[in-house]
């Protein structure tokens, strides 16, 4: 009796440390999947198959500061449009991308300037966002390697990413740590650190809103961290996403129209 009773037991302990394994095979291959989709999210927090918003620009600097009025539209993450509708002084400058070719329209001078890549990580109209920041010709889904990372005294309700910009790339960062939620992939902050490892600029999500049915950060604060005094700020004032869009608006014509 004792003797079955063991074979019962030890079928029983084997069959427990297999089912274990088996969940722990699931377990590894959801969190590889939940990675993607946590970058994914990432990387369309403000984007959808289309998109219109509206937004306010405030560049603050030690010695200055001003405030833009924005339009902007979006077609999945190829093609961006947007023209600053205040103050007087810029009203009409406007900025397209159509896959990697971007370009600008100057009203005052009337004159289109098409950006180099190497120009994709310059400053936009004199603020701490680059023409990458605000265009997205790089992803972090494609261009980017990643992997979740633990942070020693951070809270354990985000989660954290290491992300690594490929090496043929024009990309100036080292690399890119990203904490978001863990309830909801909503990005908190994103770092970027030069290649020696050194702080170079923060950008801070707040204020959390529905805009469209999504649910996004309503703030996004650009810092520099080797700059005293710098600061950025973008406030979603609108939002609609799954929009039905003119194809006039990513063209050309529409960037010079001034309109």
């Amino acid at each position: 009796m004792n003797r079955i009773i063991k074979i019962a037991l030890t079928g029983f302990l084997l069959f427990i440390m297999a089912m274990t394994a088996v969940m722990a095979q699931s377990s590894e291959k959801l969190n590889e999947q939940n990675i993607r989709d946590l970058v994914k999210k990432i990387d369309q927090i403000y984007r959808s198959n289309t998109s219109y918003a509206e937004f306010e620009m405030e560049i603050i600097t030690p010695r200055w500061q001003r405030t833009l009025s924005l339009d902007s539209w979006t077609e999945g993450t190829k093609k961006t449009f947007f023209r600053i509708k205040e103050p007087k002084k810029e009203k009409g400058v406007a900025t397209l991308r159509i896959g990697n070719q971007m370009w600008n329209f100057l009203p005052k001078t009337n004159k289109v300037i098409k950006i180099p890549p190497s120009m994709m990580m310059s400053s936009w109209m004199g603020s701490d966002f680059t023409n990458d920041d605000l265009v997205k010709e790089f992803t972090l889904f494609e261009d980017y390697s990643y992997e979740l990372i633990d942070i020693e005294g951070e809270p354990d309700s985000l989660y954290y990413l290491n992300c690594i910009p490929r090496e043929d790339l024009p990309i100036v960062w080292g690399n890119i740590v990203i904490a978001a939620r863990k309830s909801d992939y909503i990005p908190v902050w994103q770092k970027y650190y030069d290649e020696k490892g050194n702080l170079m600029r923060e950008a801070v999500y707040s204020d959390i809103k529905i805009f469209g049915g999504r649910k996004v950060p309503a703030v996004m604060e650009m810092i520099p961290r080797n700059k005293e005094g710098y600061k950025t700020v973008i406030r979603y004032l609108k939002a609609e996403f799954d929009i039905e869009l003119d194809k006039d608006i990513f063209s050309l014509r529409n960037l010079r129209s001034g309109k």
